[in-house]
């Protein structure tokens, strides 16, 4: 079912994907609409191995990877938002523009 549409057809999915992810990333100024953008640049990365493990005839590597990619991005997702928390309590803000200083 999956090879019966090209291959193509993904890659330029988990571009437009990516492109979309990474205009989030340069655009906004929430730190949670940024780590929304970094998660579908990461979730592009996935689809692209995803798909090139089913096209790959012989091993099936891409899944492999695919499922460390997501356990990774889950762990980043759990950290960003600790900090990101724990700059709230600190600045009362979430916009990166705002936040000069780093220390306590």
């Amino acid at each position: 079912m999956l090879n019966d549409i090209p291959l193509e057809h993904f890659v330029i999915i988990s571009a437009v994907l990516f492109c979309a992810g990474l205009f989030a990333v340069l655009t906004k100024k929430n730190a949670i609409m940024v780590l929304i953008g970094i998660e579908m640049m990461l979730n592009a990365a996935i689809l692209n191995l995803v798909t090139f493990g089913a096209f790959d005839k012989h091993k099936n590597e891409g899944q492999v990877f695919a499922l460390f990619a997501i356990v990774l991005a889950a762990a980043g997702v759990a950290v960003s938002l600790a900090i990101i928390l724990n700059v709230y309590r600190q600045f009362k803000t979430i916009d990166p523009s705002k936040i000069e200083e780093m220390k306590y």
